[in-house]
């Protein structure tokens, strides 16, 4: 379910947190209210954790490559320093800060800013993600979104590691991960259950595609 403010006061700051599993979508949305808010006429400034820099470091980019520009920060105290100005703050893949993060939240909504707020609620092992938790507890409005299950096609709630690693931090893509439902998870490493994810193919590689089923078509009429 979409959770987000269908009203308040101009003069009154919030925090939304949209959270779930790796593939759920939770950039995606983050994205989108972005948008709605800078079409609204509102400043909006988007940060990411520099240790994120999958897919650009100038954009925050969700898997279906919808992208916005954004600023890189080390820290979660440059967040209020970068977003003076700024009515709506959107801060993406939060589960890679600090406890920081919290304050700089609540200071954030304090001084009546809108704080959008993105990340991972649990880990590899199914274990709450670093600050996720104290940002979900101080939330007016919280989202949980769902990916598919690669094994099962069910709800999937977690975030299957398929690679050999230890580390609580791997910032991976498709390559690293697959989403998985209750049923399916199992922590810490698995093999790979489903299929490995493409992206989606582009209008000219569609059209090329017809063009050449046609074709082919065609020549096996005539023979």
């Amino acid at each position: 379910m979409i959770n987000e403010p269908s009203f308040a006061p101009r003069e009154c700051g919030w925090i939304e947190v949209v959270c779930g599993g790796m593939f759920s979508g939770k950039t995606e949305e983050l994205i989108r209210r972005a948008k709605r808010a800078h079409i609204a006429g509102q400043n909006v400034v988007i940060v990411k954790p520099a240790l994120d820099k999958r897919y650009s470091e100038t954009e925050v980019v969700s898997h279906n490559e919808s992208a916005l520009p954004s600023i890189l920060v080390d820290t979660a105290d440059q967040v209020v320093l970068l977003t003076a100005n700024a009515k709506v703050v959107c801060i993406d893949e939060a589960q890679f800060f600090d406890e920081r993060i919290v304050d700089v939240a609540n200071t954030l909504a304090d001084d009546g800013k809108r704080v959008i707020i993105a990340g991972l609620d649990m880990d590899f092992e199914g274990q709450p993600f670093g600050p996720m938790p104290y940002l979900l507890a101080i939330a007016e409005y919280v989202t949980k979104l769902h990916a598919i299950c690669a094994e099962s096609g069910a709800i999937a709630n977690y975030s299957q590691r398929i690679i050999e690693k230890e580390s609580q931090v791997l910032v991976g893509e498709y390559d690293a991960y697959e989403p998985r439902a209750r049923h399916c998870f199992r922590p810490p490493v698995d093999q790979r259950r489903g299929r490995p994810i493409k992206p989606f193919e582009k209008p000219e590689q569609i059209s090329g595609k017809k063009e050449d089923q046609i074709e082919e078509q065609t020549n096996t009429e005539h023979t």
